[in-house]
């Protein structure tokens, strides 16, 4: 096979979804099309009984990459040769690389996020307010920690698995964190430069309130989404209103996309054509 007809193929875990369907597909394909790389990103189902038998085929025929979905985040590691930094530490995986005939397994998931982050500010030194503690926000916070965050408040529901997170954290990373259960609205603090909802509160639906105290949002803060659909949240609308600086979960998903298609082909794709591509698989 030569490299002008390698294959990326991504893996999915219980559902399978065509590049009409899924837009992760039709973003990456974009980019590929319009870098004029004679590569394809192509999507399947694979069991959890099957994920050694599909990583091991992969390795064999070629391929460069692919990017895992749940299932497969956690268990796929044990088929990998090696990991990056980040997803060492949460111990998750979405995106895999081939070199130098290895397969090594990183996480996108943060990286995004950061990197849709810097276009409005360095999170070095920042004070971050983060919602959730599922993978999403375990992703974001590593990266966080990983580019010198000064410190992060997780505001959580549950408190064991908010706990999980901050001692994660602390102990990985030596970064100062702390936990506070979600009861009721939650302020943020005024020394808060950062605040993100990692949650799904505003996923397909627009008028979904994430239970803040909106007049706790000063001007000045980011205030960050990690829903795509809706880019348009009420979380990112009330945000604005406030005068924040807002950050729509799109960014997050189109930066994703940029980080694994650099991991893959070496490229840095361009990030408009990408967003009109997703944008459009959305029916945005």
């Amino acid at each position: 096979m030569s490299n002008e007809q390698n294959f990326l193929h991504e893996l999915v875990g219980s559902m399978s979804q065509g590049a009409a369907g899924n837009p992760t597909v039709a973003m990456i394909e974009a980019a590929f099309a319009h870098h004029g790389l004679h590569w394809r990103y192509v999507n399947m189902e694979v069991t959890p009984a099957d994920l050694g038998a599909a990583v091991r085929g992969a390795k064999a025929m070629g391929f460069r990459g692919f990017n895992c979905s749940l299932p497969h985040k956690v268990t796929v590691i044990q088929h990998l040769d090696g990991l990056g930094e980040s997803a060492r530490v949460m111990g998750a995986v979405n995106c895999v690389v081939r070199r130098d005939g290895q397969f090594i397994g990183e996480n996108t998931d943060g990286k995004g996020f950061l990197k849709s982050l810097a276009a409005v500010t360095d999170p070095r030194g920042k004070s971050v307010v983060l919602f959730g503690a599922g993978g999403a926000a375990r992703a974001i916070a590593v990266e966080f920690g990983l580019a010198g965050a000064k410190d992060i408040t997780v505001v959580n529901r549950s408190e064991q698995r908010g706990r999980e997170l901050v001692e994660l954290l602390q102990a990985k990373l030596n970064l100062p964190s702390q936990l506070v259960v979600w009861s009721g609205d939650y302020s943020v603090p005024a020394s808060t430069d950062v605040v993100i909802n990692a949650t799904s509160v505003g996923l397909y639906d627009a008028t979904a309130r994430l239970a803040v105290n909106e007049a706790s949002l000063r001007p000045g803060m980011v205030v960050a989404d990690v829903i795509g659909n809706p880019p348009r949240t009420r979380w990112i609308r009330e945000a604005e209103a406030r005068g924040c600086q807002a950050l729509d979960g799109l960014g997050m998903l189109v930066n994703q996309g940029i980080v694994g298609v650099q991991y893959w082909t070496g490229i840095e794709p361009d990030a408009r054509v990408m967003r009109q591509a997703l944008e459009r698989a959305l029916g945005l």
